[in-house]
């Protein structure tokens, strides 16, 4: 990373990106681009170059409850993660892809309810998880932690309850892009 910002500000940078990206005004091949701009950048006037041209910023959401009785639920692609994410479901499987999303701010906490049905999410590859806050009942947790890729990636807290269902917590895997 260059130069001396301050952490929250280049942050910050990195996120309106993804807002962009998620709401369309970025192709994901630009998103990407900028993104490597916004990590070498030293000064603040590098880090307005970035985000010049782009929609202003949108108020963050705060909580989103997705609930089945007894159905599936999956989100993949570029959706919006809130801050506050609660899952619950008595008898559906939950399959959350994180890897393109778009967060709502640098930590996500996603609360799992569910009965009997099991739950996969796919984190970024450089996000930090933290599974202390969940608790399974018939089944173990497999999650194989890594070493982030990048400094500055979400950090994805899953708390909660898990029935009859096993809780799979996996990183997904992009290939290096030739440019």
């Amino acid at each position: 990373m260059g130069g001396a910002l301050p952490e929250e500000v280049r942050d910050g940078v990195v996120w309106r990106l993804q807002e962009a990206y998620a709401a369309g005004a970025l192709t994901y091949e630009e998103m990407d681009r900028r993104l490597g701009r916004a990590l070498e950048a030293g000064t603040p006037a590098e880090l307005e170059a970035v985000v010049a041209g782009l929609p202003v910023e949108a108020p963050a959401s705060t909580g989103v409850i997705v609930a089945a009785g007894g159905g599936r639920i999956t989100r993949r692609g570029a959706w919006r993660v809130p801050r506050f994410l609660k899952v619950g479901s008595a008898f559906g499987r939950v399959r959350l892809d994180l890897s393109r999303a778009v967060f709502d701010g640098p930590e996500v906490e996603i609360a799992l309810e569910l009965g009997t049905g099991g739950a996969r999410i796919v984190v970024p590859p450089d996000a930090v998880v933290e599974l202390d806050g969940v608790t399974t009942g018939w089944k173990d947790l497999r999650y194989r932690p890594r070493q982030p890729s990048r400094p500055g990636g979400p950090v994805v807290r899953v708390t909660g309850a898990v029935g009859f269902g096993r809780l799979r917590v996996r990183h997904a895997w992009f290939r290096r892009r030739q440019r």
